[in-house]
Order: structure tokens, then C-alpha cells, then sequence
């Protein structure tokens, strides 16, 4: 009988690509599922995006949780460990759980001709097992890669969010934002509802949510997000169905930065979707707010000098990360521990923070698709960023040199990857914690 980390293993060496191999298409896994005679007995939300997806993701848990509801919540990827994917009523799966949902797949998988499945297809039916088994309440699944051909996307969303359409995975997806839209728009359903929360929403997906006969709801028409005006404290997120009341002041998230209420009122408008089926309460909304967690958003490690983790990979994300710095205050220097996949739009990503860091403390990943700390010094140089640059060969190298570096009145911004933020927890001792620090 395998451990998790037998399984783990034998996941990342099941596909020919490995475990940073992406094979887009339903086939497969679609077999696999029908092997194991899963069914959708509980209302699903399905959340994709280009950025967003896993905050949305985490306010739609909170809120579902503090209505009192079991939710079973399938994210990607994981920072520590392979447990955090998969967590039911807030709990992380344990690993007795994932080696049985694991086994049943196999099975499964075998009887249906030994089919290859990647890292993410197999995990994505283990966590439906462990979700079933739990009798989850309402089910959340975030889009691994675009969404028409994501695995998560066999199953037939009730509500599907889409937070934004920017550019990424361009070798997969397109190379501009209509091709992308029109992956992420395979997600909507016919009949049901279609949340987009990009302000200026491509063509191809409203013409998709069209064709298919989605219900779609788009944000400044059918929701919206408003800060309170100078002065005031909270935000107002109102939909059709209005809920909430006269578009009462909500608190603002416990989430940092103005663009998490484009995520918060994404996932109201979803809640809002499927009121005749999952009832949420004005209490719940804003308990759920206030007890949102999710690490590796704009968190605060610690002050004096002040850490900022953030998983920011691509210059959307980037440029968010650039604006919540600018609202931070004041400090002598910015240092900026950065690691980043070779595949991401390295230049596009930097140039959000041109001008803005002293210091570039540039690591290598030692994972599927890592780049060298020399690729992003090119990149540094190329698009004259200003700074000074010093190359390391891991994030936990390049952290070390940032704290030694530092005086209290500076700060390190720690970004470009899972992998960097997850190097970094590590070396600061956040792993060994009931959870990271918030």
C-alpha cells in the first residue's frame, strides 16, 4: 500500500510529461470518471480566470462555511503540500483519505486501459471521490489551465465565474486576449449562470455564453463592485437580485488590495446565482469576508523590516502586487526576491515593478519549467529596469541575502511563483505552523 508521497510519485511519473506536463482535452479523464460512477449531487461552482481564481475561490468557501454549509473546495497548486488542494468544511485532506480517493482512481484508470492521465487529472477525480464520500454540501473546483479542455470542466458547473481574461499560457491558450476568452468561456453552461468579472470582457466569451445559451452576468451591468467613497470604511457589492439590501456597506475583505473586490464580488454574484438552492444570509456574507485566509496573497510575513509574499507570475498579477507596494507607505528600499517558470512572460511580468526596486535578489527554480537567476537578469538588463542584481541559485539563497541586506525601515516583496513563495515559508519556518502567518 502506497504512502502519499508513494502516490505522489507515481502521479508525477504516470503521464510521459511528468508532473509539469500539461495535456489539454476531456477524453481521457472523461472515461476515468464514467469508470468511477461519479455523480453531481450538490450544487458545483466552477472558477476560472487569468488572476483571481484562487482568492474567489477562498471567498466563496468562507462565505458557504460561515452559512453553515459543508463545502468541499478543489484548488492549484499547493504551496507546502500536496494536502492543501483538496479541503473539506476548511480542513486540508488528510494523507489516509488522498491514498484511498488515489487507489479507487487507479482502479479505475486501469479498467479503463491503463489510460495516462496527467498529475492534475488524477488528482482532480481523487478529490471528487473525497468530496462524495464527505457528502459535501456545495462543491468549489478551480480551472488548472483556460477551461474548455481543463479536466475540472467534465463536470457541469451550476454557476461558473470567469474573474478576468489577461494573457498567459499563451502557448496553450492563444496568444491574445479573444483566444483566451473563448477557452475560459468553455466553462458556461446553457441555463445557467455565467459570472465574468473582467470589466471589459473579450468578445468570444460573450458570444460563447450566447451560442451555448449561458446566463450571463457581467460585472457594471449585472454587478458591481464600489469602494466607499473618501472617508467612508467598506464597499458596496450589489446584484440584480440584491440581496444584501440597499446595497449596504460590506467590511472590506481580509484579503489586501482593491483589486481582491473585483474577486469578493465575483463570488457574491455567483452566491447570488444560486440563492434558490444554497440560501446565504447577510451575516454570513460578512463573517465570510472577515475570516478569509488564503496564503501567498499580498501577505504580510512580518514587519521591521516588512516581508511581503506574493504569488504574482504574470504582468497582470505583477502589476497588482506594483500597486498594493505603492499603497503600502513609505520606506528607504524595496529588495525583491524573484523566481519565476521559464515559460511565464518574464520581461512583461518585471516591467510592472520598472523604477520601483533597489535591489534585485534573483533566484533559479529547481522545479518542472524553472528558469535560471541568469534568465531573469537578462530580463532586468534588457528592459532597464534600474536596481542592483545578484543571482542565486535557490529563493532560499536569495531570502537569506534580502534579510541580511535589509534594515528595518526597508522591505522584501517575495514573488514570481508558487515555488518562490513556498521556498521562502520554508525557510522562515511558516511550514512548520498550524498555518502561515496572516
Amino acid at each position: 500500500m502506497k504512502s502519499l508521497a508513494g502516490w505522489l510519485e507515481f502521479l508525477e511519473g504516470l503521464h510521459p510529461k511528468g508532473q509539469g506536463g500539461i495535456e489539454l482535452g476531456l477524453e481521457r479523464v472523461a472515461r476515468v470518471k464514467d469508470g468511477l460512477r461519479q455523480r453531481q449531487d450538490c450544487p458545483l461552482i466552477v472558477v476560472g480566470g487569468t488572476n483571481g481564481k484562487g482568492s474567489t475561490c477562498a471567498y466563496l468557501e468562507a462565505i458557504y462555511r460561515a452559512a453553515g454549509y459543508r463545502v468541499g473546495c478543489y484548488t492549484s497548486p499547493h504551496l507546502l503540500a500536496y494536502n492543501e488542494r483538496v479541503r473539506v468544511d476548511g480542513a486540508t485532506a488528510g494523507d489516509a483519505g488522498l491514498c484511498a480517493a488515489f487507489a479507487r482512481v487507479e482502479a479505475a484508470r486501469q479498467a479503463a486501459g491503463g489510460v495516462a492521465l496527467t498529475y492534475f487529472e488524477f488528482g482532480t477525480l481523487a478529490a471528487w471521490e473525497l468530496f462524495a464520500a464527505a457528502r459535501a454540501q456545495v462543491v468549489i473546483l478551480e480551472v488548472g489551465l483556460g477551461g474548455r479542455l481543463d479536466a475540472v470542466n467534465v463536470y457541469d458547473a451550476d454557476a461558473a465565474v470567469v474573474t478576468g481574461v489577461a494573457l498567459d499560457h499563451t502557448g496553450w491558450l492563444g496568444t491574445d486576449r479573444e483566444a483566451i476568452g473563448f477557452e475560459k468561456a468553455g466553462i458556461f453552461r446553457g441555463g445557467r449562470p455565467a459570472i465574468c468579472a473582467d470589466a471589459c470582457p473579450p468578445q468570444t466569451l460573450v458570444a460563447h455564453a450566447r451560442t451555448v445559451g449561458a446566463e450571463l452576468r457581467l460585472i457594471g451591468r449585472d454587478f458591481t463592485c464600489e469602494r466607499a467613497p473618501a472617508g467612508g470604511s467598506g464597499w458596496s457589492g450589489w446584484s440584480y437580485g440584491d440581496w444584501l439590501g440597499a446595497r449596504e456597506a460590506l467590511p472590506l475583505p481580509a484579503l489586501a488590495g482593491d483589486y481582491q473586490l473585483g474577486n469578493a464580488s465575483a463570488a457574491l454574484a455567483a452566491i447570488d446565482s444560486l440563492l434558490d438552492r444554497l440560501p446565504v444570509s447577510s451575516p454570513a456574507i460578512r463573517d465570510g469576508l472577515r475570516q478569509v485566509r488564503l496564503a501567498g496573497r499580498f501577505q504580510r510575513l512580518r514587519e521591521r523590516p516588512a516581508v511581503v509574499l506574493d504569488v504574482a507570475h504574470n504582468p497582470q498579477a505583477v502589476a497588482c502586487l506594483a500597486d498594493n507596494l505603492a499603497a503600502m507607505g513609505a520606506f528607504r528600499r524595496t529588495l525583491a526576491v524573484v523566481g519565476m517558470l521559464a515559460d511565464k512572460d518574464i520581461a512583461g511580468a518585471l516591467q510592472a515593478l520598472a523604477g520601483r526596486i533597489d535591489v534585485w535578489l534573483l533566484a533559479g527554480l529547481d522545479a518542472p519549467r524553472g528558469a535560471r537567476a541568469e534568465t531573469l537578469a537578462a530580463a532586468v538588463a534588457a528592459g532597464r529596469l534600474g536596481g542592483r542584481v545578484e543571482c542565486f541559485p535557490s529563493p532560499a539563497e536569495a531570502f537569506r541575502r534580502a534579510v541580511g541586506l535589509a534594515e528595518e525601515d526597508d522591505r522584501i516583496a517575495v514573488f514570481g511563483s508558487f515555488h518562490t513563495v513556498a521556498a521562502v515559508l520554508r525557510e522562515t519556518g511558516q511550514d512548520r505552523q498550524d498555518g502561515p502567518d496572516r
